[in-house]
């Protein structure tokens, strides 16, 4: 039977979810018509490029392109590299890119956690981009049913180490219309107090009460009633991550974020069924089977977090949203790209049930937006992204602005060097000198 604390947490995550829902549901819009100009049985795809944009976090961009002009545009994973996608390119030469399925089946095996999720990821968002521009519908259209018209946004808001500085600076985001905040709550921030910090790096009761001074600042200034998250409390140990929870409870958190790492169900559950701080983890896992299913059986978190420039994107973040959903676990998004990987992000979004909300990491950039035209802009409105009901992802790139913030020269410059296989598995090329069945000398293939 779970415990009282755990019954509660619940009612509430769920509360918020549906909260979350409700304020935005709405019918679809029909969907306009197929695009006369393409064939689809006879689409294939012909090349992949890349660049990549110096940003906050680098935001490393890939092109697929086809043998009818239609492209798609995708995204790796934040302060990833763009040859993290560019490996995947002679697995998918020649393929139609319509057939989704099968070509996320053969790259699979080469997608891992964190960052090395992102080729996989890129790619799943330039095929959808593809078949909903073939296809004219909006991306969304491909993985789900659409169950909200806009994607609730909250952002990164930098720290201080004055409470009252930090309050402010929260306040701020509320003004700009924003209704939902998390808060970095480094354990650094009260290294300079006299006993503080415990030689094992993790706060002491004492630095606690000092941690707490910067959650009630910052719920004087949004209010105690918003939600609020908070995150980077350092590498801490299962004792002390529930010493932590524990000491948040009475600033009734929307989230505790990433205590310990997201690999260590066991771990969490532990946590979990200790306090009723809600737990969060997960930006940095890839895949339902590889990365949240212990998670999520196990009743080890109280909420996911998927990043989908690492998990996959729109096709496996649906899977892996749906599965929480199942069990009652609500869904929070990860973020901190461009537009491009935003807006493939808010499609998947806007057809998950249980979704909450999703980062963006680059309010303060004021060229960010300017990255792309298609959506409306500003893109986010009032702490919200419409979703958009344009073909594909909705967005295409403004090349004069991603040119002025070009990390390495070059502009989709041709990748012949990828055009051969760097990664794969078992791949016959053809004969090698053997003895056959027959103890005769060969070079064919015979086995």
């Amino acid at each position: 039977m779970p415990s009282r604390s755990a019954v509660s947490r619940r009612k509430l995550l769920q509360g918020l979810a549906a909260g979350t829902a409700a304020s935005s549901v709405s019918s679809a819009q029909t969907a306009p018509g197929v695009n006369k100009f393409s064939a689809p049985s006879k689409l294939k795809i012909t090349d992949m490029r890349a660049c990549t944009v110096a940003a906050n976090y680098d935001y490393p961009i890939i092109r697929i392109d086809t043998n009818e002009g239609v492209y798609g545009l995708g995204e790796v994973r934040d302060a990833g590299v763009k040859g993290i996608a560019l490996i995947l390119k002679a697995h998918i030469l020649g393929r139609n890119p319509l057939q989704i399925d099968n070509i996320l089946r053969t790259i699979r095996p080469f997608a891992g956690q964190g960052r090395m999720g992102g080729g996989y990821s890129a790619v799943d968002m330039a095929l959808h981009d593809i078949a909903g521009k073939v296809y004219g519908v909006p991306a969304w259209r491909l993985v789900g049913n659409k169950v909200r018209d806009r994607i609730r946004i909250y952002c990164d808001t930098t720290g201080h180490k004055d409470p009252k500085i930090y309050g402010q600076r929260m306040a701020v985001r509320k003004k700009e219309g924003f209704t939902f905040f998390k808060m970095d709550l480094y354990t650094s921030l009260v290294g300079g107090r006299p006993g503080a910090i415990h030689e094992n790096g993790a706060a002491t009761e004492k630095g606690l009460g000092y941690l707490c001074e910067y959650i009630a600042a910052v719920r004087d200034a949004i209010g105690w009633d918003a939600p609020l998250g908070a995150d980077h409390f350092g590498r801490l140990s299962v004792n002390d991550s529930i010493r932590y929870a524990k000491a948040f409870e009475p600033y009734q958190l929307a989230w505790a974020e990433d205590f310990i790492p997201w690999q260590d169900w066991r771990g969490y559950k532990k946590i979990c069924d200790a306090t009723t701080t809600p737990i969060l983890t997960g930006e940095d896992a890839f895949g339902l089977e590889e990365g949240f299913q212990d998670l999520i059986d196990n009743e080890a978190i109280d909420i996911i977090q998927p990043d989908p420039e690492t998990s996959g994107a729109l096709k496996e973040t649906k899977r892996i949203g749906d599965y929480a959903d199942k069990h009652g676990i609500p869904t929070v998004l990860h973020f901190a790209g461009s537009p491009v990987g935003c807006m493939a992000s808010v499609h998947m979004a806007c057809t998950l049930r249980n979704f909450v909300c999703m980062e963006n990491h680059a309010v303060d950039m004021p060229w960010w937006q300017d990255l792309v035209t298609g959506p409306k802009k500003p893109i986010i409105q009032n702490g919200y992204i419409p979703v958009p009901d344009t073909p594909g992802l909705g967005v295409e790139l403004n090349e004069e602005v991603v040119k002025q913030h070009l990390r390495y020269p070059g502009y989709f410059e041709p990748t012949p060097m990828y055009d051969d296989f760097i990664v794969s598995g078992f791949r016959r090329v053809g004969g090698w000198p053997h003895y056959d069945e027959d103890g005769k000398w060969t070079t064919r293939m015979t086995y």
